[in-house]
């Protein structure tokens, strides 16, 4: 069993930077890939980046390439996304999740209740 805890969201302006954080609770931490999702009002919840459990390999949303970072440091089973370049439509609530399967898919075993993050114009 997996518990996750984000942090980090909150109201920032166009072009300015975060960094999501999520907890996990549970010594087999390190054996799972991360992802994080994200979800609009109104919208379907969507990928954004993965991490293998290893943290070797990543993958991201083409949205968010090249602004975005997923990092894990495995002694503290957390996990990161560095959000840069922040762009209203950005705004979300993100969810990171935890499981077996490396996929952009939601086919993970555990989430997390989310952090809001915010952009103004």
């Amino acid at each position: 069993q997996v518990q996750l805890v984000e942090s980090g969201g909150g109201l920032v302006q166009a072009g300015g930077s975060l960094r999501l954080s999520c907890a996990a609770s549970g010594r087999t931490f390190s054996r799972y890939n991360m992802a994080w999702f994200r979800q609009a009002p109104g919208k379907e919840r969507e990928f954004v980046a993965a991490s293998r459990w290893s943290g070797g390999s990543t993958d991201y949303a083409d949205s968010v390439k090249g602004r975005f970072t997923i990092s894990r440091d495995n002694t503290k089973n957390t996990v990161y996304l560095q959000v840069n370049s922040l762009k209203p439509e950005d705004t979300a609530v993100y969810s990171c999740a935890a499981g077996r399967m490396f996929t952009r898919t939601p086919n993970y075993n555990y989430w997390g209740q989310g952090t809001q993050v915010t952009v103004s114009s």
